[in-house]
């Protein structure tokens, strides 16, 4: 059987976590950041865990993580 490719653009999105989920970072944090408050930019700074129902499109972008 071949070997699958790696979707580039999703490795470097994406990191697999020990317990086997995926990790992603979270949105509103690259621009325009002067008017939002400290905590806001706080939240917003942490990693999150992909959403069971996106996990299966991750699998599928990361054959091998």
């Amino acid at each position: 059987m071949p070997k699958l490719k790696t979707r580039r653009a999703a490795a470097k999105r994406f990191k697999r976590t020990g317990s086997g989920k995926f990790v992603r970072r979270k949105a509103f944090r690259n621009h325009l950041l002067d008017k939002k408050k400290t905590k806001r930019k706080a939240r917003l700074s942490q990693k999150a865990v992909v959403v069971d129902a996106d996990a299966p499109n991750v699998e599928l972008m990361l054959p091998y993580s």
